[in-house]
């Protein structure tokens, strides 16, 4: 049902972009400078939306899925991420000695990494940002750190980012569609965690 609404909803914003390509080849290079930024603008608000809907495909689909429990290494977990992520060469990730071996749904936890991780990237300044992954046994529970020498978040937007399609950058200028600590607050939240800034 998801999937086939995913579909529908791409699919006229195909023959929207498929259109936009027509028009510029049959006007091939008797279009003004300004008509060729508006088309431009046209593909990157094309590929925003498409990223929208695949991102609320997943948000959807999170807490929902079903998924087996599995003993695992979070040092390798956390390496194997890393390595997917390809951050650039002079971004450097610590991760602290002697992560525990935990038993759980490794899907999800893979997914809220993944997404932290790639956030502290995503919305450094520099590329040469510092990031620490360190976690603390507690008696019931472990608590995981993140840590990074971004730019941080205003006390006021803490509670915000979690919220779906929020960002804090402008929307014409920024990738993020606003969706990824949200399905990261719902994974965490359906396996009756906490997560907070």
């Amino acid at each position: 049902m998801l999937y086939t609404v995913s579909h529908d909803l791409k699919a006229p914003l195909r023959a929207i972009s498929n259109l936009s390509v027509w028009i510029e080849e049959d006007l091939d290079g008797k279009l003004p400078l300004d008509t060729q930024q508006q088309f431009d603008l046209l593909r990157t608000r094309f590929k925003r939306m498409e990223s929208m809907i695949d991102s609320l495909l997943l948000y959807a689909r999170a807490g929902r899925q079903e998924a087996q429990l599995e003993t695992l290494d979070l040092a390798e977990l956390l390496s194997e991420i890393i390595d997917s992520l390809a951050p650039p060469q002079g971004f450097t990730i610590d991760i602290q000695p002697s992560l525990p071996t935990l038993t759980t749904k490794r899907v999800f936890l893979s997914q809220v990494f993944a997404k932290l991780i790639s956030n502290a990237i995503k919305h450094h300044t520099s590329v040469t940002g510092h990031l620490q992954i360190s976690a603390i046994e507690h008696p019931d529970y472990h608590e995981f750190i993140i840590k990074d020498d971004g730019p941080g978040i205003a006390p006021e937007n803490h509670e915000k980012v979690f919220a779906i399609f929020q960002t804090l950058k402008v929307k014409d200028n920024s990738d993020s569609t606003g969706i990824g600590l949200a399905i990261v607050k719902k994974i965490v939240e359906a396996e009756q965690g906490t997560i907070r800034l």
